[in-house]
């Protein structure tokens, strides 16, 4: 059955520990946090700082998405604030590999995200190592784009790569996720999705039934 994953990016900030409330109530399974620095991707959101202080809002695992340059710098900072999984770019990191074995000693779980120009030929030689592969499905920096439809075929190459050598990693799937694409990410072979605008444009009252039809559409 698909998780469901929304990305506090959408959420309103000014409401922001309802917000967070509302997700551990609609049935969600664990909580997005994207982190951008403005140089890795236009745009700056917040750090683990932010992270350290909505910790104690709820249970559910936090996966920070580590959007910035030179992640390896900072990777220390969220797991102290409380994070659960630390997800680093493919594109970001000359030693991949060091990256991922670094998230794991400290007791982490370790994800890899690829831009929708990364393909996926590396992942035989780190998919023993990561615990989630996340496919960017819009251009990161901002919520609200539409799904690339090419990122289709990424997570079906994902999963065969996954079956063929026998790996554990969850794939997730981040960006313009909705009620029209849902059906297609399942069908490609996702585990995850990460859900912005969608969830967060509903009323609070009205998540509970989102979360509960998206994952009726994968039983």
């Amino acid at each position: 059955m698909i998780k469901i994953a929304p990305s506090i990016l959408s959420a309103d900030f000014l409401k922001l520990a309802d917000e967070i409330k509302s997700i551990e109530t609609s049935g969600a399974d664990l909580v997005h946090l994207d982190i951008m620095d403005g140089h890795f991707v236009p745009n700056i959101t917040f750090g683990p700082m932010i992270v350290k202080q909505i910790r104690p809002l709820t249970k559910l695992p936090f996966d920070a998405h580590l959007m910035i340059s030179n992640p390896t710098q900072f990777i220390p900072q969220f797991a102290d604030a409380g994070c659960e999984m630390i997800t680093v770019h493919a594109e970001t990191e000359q030693h991949l590999h060091r990256t991922i074995q670094f998230i794991k000693k400290l007791g982490l779980k370790a994800g890899i995200s690829v831009n929708p120009h990364t393909a996926v030929d590396f992942l035989p030689y780190v998919g023993d190592l990561c615990d989630l592969f996340l496919v960017m499905s819009v251009n990161p920096g901002f919520g609200g784009q539409e799904y690339i439809k090419s990122a289709s075929e990424k997570i079906r190459k994902a999963a065969e790569i996954r079956e063929k050598c026998g790996f554990n990693y969850e794939i997730s799937v981040d960006g313009g996720v909705n009620a029209k694409t849902l059906p297609e990410i399942i069908k490609a072979g996702a585990d995850i999705a990460v859900m912005g605008s969608y969830f967060f444009g509903k009323p609070a009252a009205e998540r509970s039934e989102l979360v509960r039809n998206a994952k009726n559409i994968s039983k």
